[in-house]
């Protein structure tokens, strides 16, 4: 199945879910679809690095910023996630190599603080799909995810509760093959390592 861009979508998803007249509600259909993907999706397709300036040791998250999956700091070694709590009672006010990170709000603390720049790997925001940016890397790699996304909210939007579910379950199989090759790809070949001492 191949969906070139978002005027094809429009197109499918109006086949698919029977109901032809969605133009009109099609952005804020896909909008939703895409706000609920965000919520729950985390594939390498939506993996970024940004590089994240301290300011006494408080750095402003890139706007597309979801979800960290490993932070360094200046000289390249990893920083540990602590509750924001953990964060304050272990290094108080001290200044220093960063140790441990805490995420509040958009704004990633660091402490011991620090004013330097730091490497943030995340997940990011599904780059969202309009007239003007009529695709991106989901839309390309699973379209299957979109468009039953999509059937899901026109049947939400259309109040039937039995086309939502059909789509639904469609919908969750599509994201569970995603992931299955996402995982696939990422440990395809990977050893298993038992830790601990061996006899």
């Amino acid at each position: 199945m191949t969906i070139p861009d978002y005027a094809a979508l429009l197109i499918d998803a109006g086949e698919y879910s029977g109901y032809a007249d969605i133009s009109h509600v099609f952005p804020r259909l896909l909008g939703l679809a895409e706000l609920k993907l965000n919520r729950g999706l985390r594939v390498a397709g939506m993996e970024n690095t940004e590089m994240v300036t301290l300011t006494e040791g408080d750095g402003t998250l890139p706007d597309d910023f979801l979800e960290a999956r490993e932070v360094k700091n200046a000289s390249g070694i990893p920083i540990r996630a602590v509750s924001l709590e953990q964060l304050t009672n272990s290094y108080m006010d001290r200044s220093g190599t960063p140790a441990g990170y805490a995420i509040v709000g958009s704004t990633i603390k660091v402490r011991p603080t620090a004013d330097q720049d730091i490497s943030v790997t995340y997940y990011s925001k599904i780059p969202a799909l309009t007239v003007t940016d009529p695709t991106n890397w989901l839309l390309e790699k699973a379209p299957d995810v979109y468009l039953f996304a999509l059937v899901n909210e026109i049947a939400i939007w259309k109040r039937d509760v039995e086309a939502a579910t059909a789509a639904q379950q469609l919908m969750l199989l599509a994201i569970n093959g995603l992931k299955i090759e996402d995982e696939r790809a990422r440990w395809g070949n990977a050893q298993m390592v038992v830790g601990g001492v061996t006899p």
